[in-house]
């Protein structure tokens, strides 16, 4: 596959936990601190390539990050993450509040899919909205490059979707980071600037 074989169609962009916890200064991450300017500036970076699949006839769909509140309010996290992130908190990440929310540069999205853990499709109905809509290629971005997006496009991989991982579209809080897990997914399917893919679907519409 090549960026010359994208039917916009059968496309969908998704994005991976672009959600106000994580990129609003008010937000959980921004509360505590937690942030990285590659992180802040994917909203606008992405904005074109959603509006250019969308004016094409693909489908957007975001997946956010899900903190399920457990009695009491307080969140059912993982031992691991609350070891990593111990300032996470009740209210973080809830479903209908606005840290969950997609943030404002991006919304609405076609699709909304509530996920619990570092995979869009664990325990979640983005399979079932992909095969439903006959989509079959994913334009993946978001954060963090080395957890959400490397397990959602593992997972794709799995599934026998095509895949497109955004090199500009995704981030992490260290570079090096970001840079090594792009070489490790360079397998698994194609890598192009957020700017390419964008005038590919233009090309293609």
């Amino acid at each position: 596959m090549d960026l010359d074989d994208l039917d916009p169609k059968r496309c969908a962009l998704l994005t991976i936990d672009l959600q106000n916890d994580f990129l609003h200064p008010d937000g959980a991450y921004g509360r505590a601190g937690q942030s990285a300017p590659a992180i802040a500036a994917l909203p606008d970076r992405i904005r074109p390539l959603r509006d250019t699949m969308r004016a094409a006839g693909g489908t957007y769909v975001s997946a956010q990050f899900t903190l399920v509140p457990g009695p009491g309010g307080a969140p059912l996290i993982a031992p691991h993450l609350k070891r990593l992130r111990p300032f996470l908190g009740k209210g973080d990440f809830a479903p209908g509040a606005f840290g969950h929310d997609l943030v404002a540069g991006l919304a609405p999205a076609d699709y909304t899919v509530e996920k619990v853990a570092y995979s869009a499709f664990y325990q979640t109905r983005l399979e079932y909205i992909l095969r439903a809509l006959d989509i079959d290629t994913i334009i993946v971005g978001g954060i963090v490059t080395n957890g959400g997006v490397a397990s959602t496009l593992r997972d794709a991989h799995l599934r026998n979707l095509h895949t497109v991982l955004l090199t500009d579209g995704c981030a992490a809080f260290r570079q090096d980071v970001h840079d090594a897990t792009l070489l490790s997914l360079s397998s698994l399917g194609l890598q192009a600037s957020c700017a390419d893919v964008t005038e590919a679907l233009k090309a293609a519409s």
